[in-house]
């Protein structure tokens, strides 16, 4: 109950001691305890050399295995009321120094770290959790524990494995997902990923092992930033001496040559067998429920292989950035010119499925197409275009139409459990997984609909660009050395404008700070004066669209969501990828 009543140190002489016990009984008012009566407690007021604070944990990324101290010479009060920074040190758990901030305080010994952190363990232990802690060392040594309270930061343990990070897979999975469409759409991306990097030798089967390579935190899905190629391990000495990295790469070598030369006809040859599956697809609503189950199984098997095969691609054939025509600009034209032939949304997606690549995938009974919609200019329709950026584009547009195939599927199942008064709503279907719906179709299950009105949630804050995840299943923010100007330039030249957040009516003219780059984004271009994203690719087809219509663009900004608040003023240079804040003339 800090706070609640006055403290008064500093007394000398018994006139100014009676002063302070009748302030410490007049705060009664202002605590509601007026009428109450109190205690006041006096205590000898110590001189020390060193005060200051001491979280148990680390209050910025929760992590349990490390501490923070703070600390001034003397008593912590200046500290405390914010009238010095003092020193600041992170340690972890066996006091060993993570960082050191001097500021305006002193260097303590490392004896005085490791009885800091020893009297840390000890408060947690006796009052059942991380504490908030304020302390001091008098000269002859002695440390004392002067007040404790449990943190107030969100405890989130002891960060274990990958890095994982949500911008590969940003436009795959845009929006979160429900708990069916994770179990859809999650586990085919997964096995795609690891048969590609094994395939490749990018990865030793060991490190993939490790690794649950692709993961869904609360809907929202992020991939291992290692096996995905945006982390490129620093190798040392030992291992570039070691020869038996160079053999076992021999083999993955030979293979991949050879997988080079073969991957467009094979591509070529799966974007046919797709397509012809799709054709195969009867109406729904004609199909059985086992039916409609057996699709939900082989568009998972599609998906494992188109996912895998653009992956490859993208691995072994990539275009290098020339390529210009991605599904979302062709979508982009095909929608703006069929709105102006005043084609409903339901004819445009009958007649042009390529628009499907501006929605996200969600089991719905038809997706939303974007209200706005505009062509952006591609020069000469992809001139600069290349035969394996077409065919990546391809097989990225089939993952989608398989996608939306499975979620509709889903959607007519929900409708039926709703006919059969299984479900109250179709959409609950959303909320029940796969081993679960099959159960059901099957009849031998039935649906329990107040545990799916449970589930029925909304999502958290969007992940951070790069978190490992906790023993407690915490995400924990990895703290990458960004000196604040911000990420990695994608191109658009240079922009002036407000900052927003606002990815669904951004004012015209503002400076659009997003987590992730998702197809939604595109038909919102034309109102930007710049585009910051925390995660994404200068190869992703909203950077492509950006560039193209002169929008600058920033991506790999990490920490831009907190750095870049509503309203500030800034100059985007996408050349150089720094946003600085500026003075609005």
């Amino acid at each position: 109950m800090a706070g609640q009543f006055d403290s008064v140190i500093g007394i000398d002489g018994f006139v100014a001691f009676v002063a302070a016990v009748r302030k410490v009984l007049d705060s009664r008012q202002r605590a509601g305890a007026a009428d109450s009566p109190i205690a006041v407690l006096v205590q000898p007021l110590i001189d020390p050399e060193f005060g200051g604070v001491m979280f148990g944990i680390d209050p910025v990324t929760g992590r349990t295995d490390q501490r923070v101290v703070s600390a001034v010479r003397g008593r912590p009060e200046p500290l405390v009321s914010g009238e010095v920074d003092g020193s600041r040190y992170v340690l972890d758990e066996k006091a060993k120094v993570l960082e050191f901030d001097a500021n305006d305080g002193p260097e303590l010994p490392p004896t005085h770290l490791r009885r800091l952190v020893a009297l840390s363990n000890d408060v947690a232990r006796v009052f059942g959790g991380p504490q908030d802690v304020e302390w001091a060392i008098e000269r002859d040594g002695t440390l004392r524990l002067l007040q404790s309270r449990p943190v107030t930061t969100e405890i989130r343990g002891v960060p274990r494995g990958p890095v994982y990070g949500p911008g590969p897979v940003a436009e795959t999975f845009p929006e979160p997902l429900t708990e069916l469409e994770r179990d859809l759409w999650v586990p085919p991306l997964r096995e795609a990923v690891r048969e590609a990097v094994e395939l490749t030798g990018a990865a030793t089967r060991a490190e993939i092992e490790s690794s649950e390579v692709v993961i869904s935190v609360e809907g929202r899905v992020a991939i291992d930033l290692r096996l995905s190629g945006e982390i490129v391990p620093n190798n040392g000495l030992l291992h570039k001496l070691n020869p038996v990295a160079s053999f076992r790469r021999i083999k993955p070598a030979w293979r991949v040559g050879r997988l080079r030369s073969a991957l467009p006809v094979l591509a070529e040859d799966l974007l046919d067998r797709a397509d012809a599956d799709l054709e195969r697809v009867p109406a729904l609503d004609d199909l059985t429920s086992r039916q409609l189950v057996a699709i939900l199984h082989r568009s998972q098997t599609v998906l494992r292989s188109l996912h895998a095969h653009e992956i490859l691609m993208g691995m072994l054939a990539d275009s290098g950035g020339r390529n210009r025509l991605t599904g979302a600009s062709v979508a982009l034209r095909v929608l703006a010119e069929a709105r102006q032939d005043g084609l409903t949304d339901r004819e445009i997606l009958s007649r042009s499925p390529v628009v499907l690549a501006l929605t996200p995938p969600r089991i719905a009974p038809a997706p939303e197409l974007p209200s706005d919609a505009m062509s952006v200019y591609l020069g000469s329709d992809g001139a600069e275009s290349d035969d394996n950026g077409i065919l990546r584009e391809a097989l990225r547009l089939r993952v989608r139409w398989i996608q939306e195939l499975s979620g509709r599927a889903a959607w007519v199942l929900g409708e039926r459990l709703e006919a059969a008064k299984q479900l109250p709503a179709a959409e609950l279907i959303r909320h029940m997984t796969l081993e679960h719906l099959e159960a059901v179709a099957t009849k031998r299950a039935v649906v329990n609909p107040d545990s799916l009105v449970a589930h029925a949630h909304n999502f958290g804050d969007p992940l951070p660009a790069m978190f490992q995840l906790s023993d407690t299943g915490k995400v924990i923010r990895v703290q990458v050395g960004a000196d604040g100007v911000g990420g990695t330039g994608a191109g658009g030249g240079v922009g002036h404008g407000s900052i927003t957040h606002d990815a669904t009516n951004p004012p015209d003219g503002s400076v659009l700070v997003t987590t992730t780059l998702t197809p939604g984004l595109a038909p919102l271009l034309t109102r930007l004066h710049g585009l910051v994203s925390e995660t994404g690719s200068v190869l992703s087809h909203l950077a492509i669209l950006a560039r193209e219509a002169g929008v600058p663009i920033v991506v790999g900004y990490a920490g831009a969501t907190d750095e870049l608040p509503e309203g500030v003023y800034v100059r985007v240079n996408g050349e150089t990828g720094h946003v600085t804040i500026e003075e609005k003339e």
